[in-house]
C-alpha cells in the first residue's frame, strides 16, 4: 500500500535506516537548547533529550505504468569511513520487494544529488564486482551535479562513492545525464535545489490537481524550516544552501503542496506554513 496517493500517483517509502542522532553530526547549531526553542518539531521530529530524529529511505513513485526509486540510501557491502555506514548487510533489497517492488520491476532510478547516503542502492556486489542493483532502470544524474564530482573526486571523509557506487553505472551504459528540470512525463519532474551540492535536486510530482514534493537534502531536517540559515556539515555552498531553503519555503509555504523530506522521521510529509518571520511543517 503506497503511503501517499497524488491523484493518479502513488508514493511509497521504503526505509533503510530509522535513528535519532545528535544534531551536531548533521546540522550543528541544531543543539538540544535550540531544538527546544522549536515547540512544533515534537513530539515527531526530536526526542526528548533533544537528538534529531532522522531517516534514510527510498521513495518509489509509480506514475502512467512506471516505477521510479528516487534515492538508493547507503546499500550493503560498502567501505566507509562511517563504521554505521560501513559493510551492510541490510534487507532493503527484500523489503522493497516484499512492497511489491523487486528491484528487476523498477524503470528509471533518480539520485537527488550523489552523495553516500543517496547513491549506495546503485549498485551491488555480485562476485566481487559492482553491478547495477536495478538492471532494467535508467539512472537520472544532473549533469551539472555529475560535472562537479568528476571534478573533485571522492573524498575521505565519505569514502569511494563514485567508484563503487556511481561509476560502475556509466560503465554499464545505463545512466543518463539530465538538466536540473528534466522531465520523466506528465506527472513528474525535476526541479534545481542547488547549495546542498552543486547540482542536486527535488523531485515535483503532480497528478489531478495534487502536488507533492520530495526534497532531497535541501531540508534535511524539519528544524530548518523554523530556521533556514542552520547549515549541514556537507553543505558544499552553504550560503547558496540558505538561500534555496529561503526561496523554496516562500513559493511553497501556504500552499497545498505536500513536502515528503528525503530523511524526515515518521510522518515524512506535511504541508509548510508561514509562522511569524519563518516556517514549519504542518503534519
Amino acid at each position: 500500500m503506497a503511503d501517499w496517493q497524488i491523484g493518479d500517483v502513488s508514493i511509497t517509502k521504503i526505509i533503510e535506516e530509522d535513528s535519532p542522532v545528535p544534531g551536531k553530526f548533521v546540522l550543528p547549531d541544531a543543539t538540544p537548547e535550540k531544538l527546544k526553542a522549536i515547540p512544533w518539531l515534537a513530539p515527531h521530529f526530536v526526542t526528548p533529550e533533544g537528538w534529531l530524529k532522522m531517516s534514510i529511505h527510498a521513495l518509489i513513485i509509480e506514475t502512467q505504468g512506471l516505477k521510479i526509486m528516487v534515492d538508493t540510501c547507503l546499500g550493503n557491502d560498502k567501505e566507509r569511513p562511517n563504521k554505521a555506514w560501513a559493510n551492510r548487510s541490510g534487507p532493503f533489497l527484500e523489503d522493497i520487494a516484499a512492497a511489491g517492488h523487486p528491484r528487476e520491476s523498477i524503470d528509471y532510478v533518480i539520485c537527488t544529488h550523489l552523495h553516500v547516503d543517496h547513491v549506495g542502492w546503485n549498485t551491488m556486489r555480485v562476485n566481487n564486482q559492482w553491478v547495477p542493483t536495478f538492471p532494467n532502470a535508467r539512472y537520472l544524474f544532473a549533469k551539472k551535479e555529475w560535472d562537479a564530482w568528476q571534478q573533485e573526486g571522492d573524498s575521505k571523509y565519505f569514502g569511494p562513492v563514485l567508484e563503487d557506487s556511481v561509476q560502475p553505472i556509466i560503465d554499464a551504459g545505463l545512466a543518463e545525464l539530465v538538466d536540473c528540470d528534466h522531465k520523466i512525463n506528465d506527472h513528474v519532474w525535476l526541479e534545481p535545489t542547488p547549495g546542498h551540492t552543486p547540482g542536486h535536486v527535488s523531485v515535483c510530482i503532480e497528478s489531478q490537481g495534487q502536488r507533492a514534493i520530495i526534497t532531497g537534502d535541501m531540508t534535511h531536517h524539519p528544524c530548518q524550516l523554523a530556521q533556514p540559515a542552520w547549515s549541514c556539515v556537507a553543505d558544499s555552498d552553504a550560503a547558496h544552501a540558505i538561500e534555496t531553503r529561503w526561496d523554496f519555503y516562500a513559493r511553497y509555504a501556504d500552499q497545498p503542496v505536500l513536502i515528503i523530506g528525503t530523511h524526515f522521521s515518521p510522518p515524512t510529509a506535511g504541508h509548510i506554513v508561514k509562522d511569524g518571520d519563518s516556517y514549519k511543517l504542518n503534519v
